[in-house]
């Protein structure tokens, strides 16, 4: 049986990559698919693609004809990822001699011979210092430029797949290459700027990428999964596993908008084609909306303030709905929230931040950003009874709140039936509107230097 060879040249592998496409998923890794042309031959074709990831999963490789066309079959599937370096290479000749070509300047090249005691190389890891005999001594560095004899033709510059391909007849076709690789991170985050006054914001949302899997992508068409895609654990340990091959394959429809529901999770498409190096991070601009409506709300949680005597905290949020109404209404991945606020002269000054998590379209956000300077609240239990034959227990607490802004305030104080059991409040100094089986809230409305107290008593019964 004959055997043909189609190899990619370095330079093949670039033009080929100047059209890449990265589906990068919030676990740190990524689908990246390529196209490269196949020419098969009748009986057995080996075809090789060098410059792929060197974080690449083997068992994760997909070649195929998206045209549908080319019927052949993978009869085996090898992926090396042991590019020739300068100090791989320098391993292969620890306990040999090697010639070094010494440079100096205004001096001409001079040779020398040195014997690798140690290369100092550690796959994966940084290299160790070079042990070198030159002339019976020993120095930790190497003497000049290594020159190496030649290794002969199994040898590859950068991570490399290959496969023999089974075909029946001779033909030509537009492969894609797919594969998941490690190695890749993406994660959104929102800068919200509000006037000082106010209960509008503008929000900018970014993209943050990054990319340590060992290949650059010029030009890539970017597409980023939002959700908990769920993925088998990793063995303990395991070789390289074997790719799939189609031949008759229906083209994959590319999506069309910004963003989009896929499946049980949310599709974001760059508008534009992205360069992505190798150690590189790189930011894009996704969303961006003025005028949101963002309520700021004051929470006095009264169980977290229970020292005697002690002033609380009155924690500070900020709500607003995801709706188009609200100017907004796009599906917000999870991500960091910062909160900047403009002062008089505009100046921009940071006023908090915290997290959100995957928000679909017109849900309810409400962001923690701190605790108020100027708003206290102090709680104290005044009495409480028990009768343990009757199985009733009686609670009354009372929650002095101080407004020292100069505007007007709601303080929202949240409490909880903690007792267990079924609960009623015996006595109120407001309404108060229960939240859950075991919260409740009052609203209380304070002008500014305005002092109120809130009283309760609680009755439990079990």
């Amino acid at each position: 049986m004959k055997t043909s060879l189609l190899l990619l040249s370095a330079a093949s592998s670039l033009a080929f990559a100047a059209d890449p496409a990265l589906t990068i998923y919030n676990g740190g890794y990524a689908v990246v698919r390529e196209m490269f042309p196949v020419e098969l031959k009748a009986g057995l074709t080996e075809v090789a693609f060098a410059g792929v990831t060197s974080a690449l999963e083997a068992d994760t490789v997909l070649l195929r004809d998206l045209a549908g066309k080319a019927e052949f079959r993978i009869l085996e599937q090898s992926y090396r990822n042991d590019p020739v370096t300068q100090s791989m290479l320098l391993s292969m000749f620890e306990g040999k001699s090697l010639e070094f070509v010494q440079r100096e300047a205004n001096k001409p090249d001079r040779n020398i011979i040195g014997k690798v005691v140690r290369s100092g190389y550690r796959r994966g890891q940084h290299d160790d210092q070079p042990i070198i005999e030159v002339d019976g001594k020993l120095q930790f560095s190497w003497p000049g430029e290594p020159r190496f004899p030649s290794l002969g033709g199994d040898t590859i510059l950068k991570p490399t797949l290959s496969w023999q391909l089974q075909s029946a007849t001779a033909g030509k076709f537009e492969a894609e290459v797919a594969y998941v690789s490690k190695g890749f991170t993406w994660e959104a985050s929102y800068n919200l700027v509000a006037a000082e006054k106010g209960d509008t914001l503008d929000m900018i949302g970014w993209i943050t990428m990054e990319n340590v899997s060992g290949m650059g992508f010029p030009g890539a068409k970017i597409k980023l999964m939002a959700g908990d895609v769920q993925r088998a654990p990793e063995p303990a340990a395991g070789g390289i596993g074997g790719g799939l091959g189609v031949g008759r394959t229906a083209a994959m429809a590319a999506p069309v908008v910004t963003e989009k529901s896929f499946d049980e999770f949310h599709l974001y498409t760059l508008a534009n084609p992205v360069t992505l190096r190798d150690n590189e991070t790189k930011q894009v601009e996704f969303v961006r909306a003025t005028g949101v409506k963002a309520e700021r709300i004051y929470v006095f949680e009264g169980r977290n303030n229970t020292r005697r005597g002690a002033a609380g905290k009155v924690q500070v949020y900020r709500e607003f709905r995801n709706t188009e109404a609200n100017r907004l209404g796009l599906a917000l991945p999870k991500g960091k929230v910062r909160f900047y606020s403009q002062d008089g002269d505009r100046q921009l000054e940071f006023v908090g931040e915290n997290t959100i998590d995957h928000t679909p379209k017109g849900e309810l956000i409400r962001v923690l950003t701190g605790n108020s300077f100027d708003l206290v609240g102090e709680r104290r239990q005044v009495n409480q009874t028990e009768d343990g034959a009757n199985r009733v227990a009686t609670q009354t607490i009372e929650v002095k709140l101080r407004n020292r802004k100069t505007e007007p305030v709601v303080i929202h104080v949240r409490e909880h039936a903690t007792r267990g059991g079924n609960w009623t409040l015996t006595s109120q100094s407001q309404p108060h509107e229960k939240k859950d089986a075991t919260t409740f809230e009052f609203a209380v409305s304070l002008q500014p230097n305005e002092e109120k107290v809130v009283t309760y008593t609680i009755r439990n019964t079990w």
